[in-house]
């Protein structure tokens, strides 16, 4: 009997120690696919995209006569990935990606990175209800929220009141324009899926959805005041996961300013 139980007990470890063996290298496998991940993008930013973190600020939109300069290699990164569509650069933070739609499903680029090899950290994605051109009365960019500060992590700056106020704007540049976004609100949300949940084609809804993004219902929020939104604005909303429990992290901001470019 005694010898038995010996085996039992043999047994079990061993099982355990596959068990920990595996689990950690899970660990060192996610690890290493994230930094590879963040290297990856950190390169895509330096070789193709020559932005500044110190552009001017706009006040009110501006008419322009001469096209804007485009600091974006679109034709490059096209060759990498021909379903690149825009990029967007959000300042001091990390958020400094291109920006993809997959053809194949809606949450292709989930868990993909614009090369489409496996990596946990994904790319910065929109679904196939939004187009692609920005024109829709709202359209909404996901991105995870990386304990190494990839990918949309840093939107969570925004909680912080005076990070709140400096910085107004954020930027998105396709092929040939330069969209100037005005930040209106920061605030943690619920898990519904926006585009799904609103029919945003009735003005009545959107201006529901304009009024709750001025005053949202939220422990934790930033909003600027006295902006004005109207059926007639375009919104852009970053979504994320929060730091923790369920639900998600919106940055919410208005189209001020599109730029033709060169």
């Amino acid at each position: 009997m005694k010898e038995e139980n010996n085996k039992i007990w043999i047994i079990a470890i061993i099982i355990f120690s596959i068990i920990s063996l595996g689990a950690v290298g899970f660990i060192i496998f996610d690890h290493m696919n994230q930094k590879k991940a963040n290297d990856e993008y950190q390169q895509l930013a330096s070789s193709y995209a020559n932005l500044e973190s110190d552009e001017p600020e706009m006040t009110a939109p501006e008419i322009h006569v001469e096209l804007a300069e485009n600091p974006i290699d679109f034709e490059e990164l096209q060759d990498i990935n021909d379903e690149i569509y825009s990029w967007i650069y959000v300042p001091d933070t990390n958020v400094n990606y291109p920006v993809v739609q997959s053809l194949e499903s809606d949450n292709y680029y989930l868990d993909k990175s614009i090369y489409k090899n496996y990596r946990f950290a994904g790319a910065i994605y929109s679904q196939f209800c939004n187009n692609t051109n920005y024109l829709d009365r709202v359209t909404v960019l996901y991105g995870h929220n990386m304990a190494d500060g990839s990918m949309f992590n840093t939107l969570h700056k925004f909680e912080d009141e005076d990070f709140f106020d400096e910085h107004e704007y954020f930027y998105v540049y396709t092929t040939d324009r330069k969209l100037t976004y005005r930040i209106v609100s920061a605030f943690q949300y619920d898990d519904r899926h926006i585009m799904n949940s609103f029919d945003f084609s009735k003005d009545s809804v959107f201006q529901e959805y304009l009024d709750m993004i001025r005053a949202p219902h939220s422990a934790l929020k930033n909003v600027r005041e006295g902006i004005e939104l109207t059926t007639n604005d375009k919104i852009l909303t970053l979504s994320t996961c929060l730091n923790s429990g369920y639900g998600r992290y919106l940055v919410q901001g208005v189209l001020i300013n599109d730029e033709r470019t060169k």
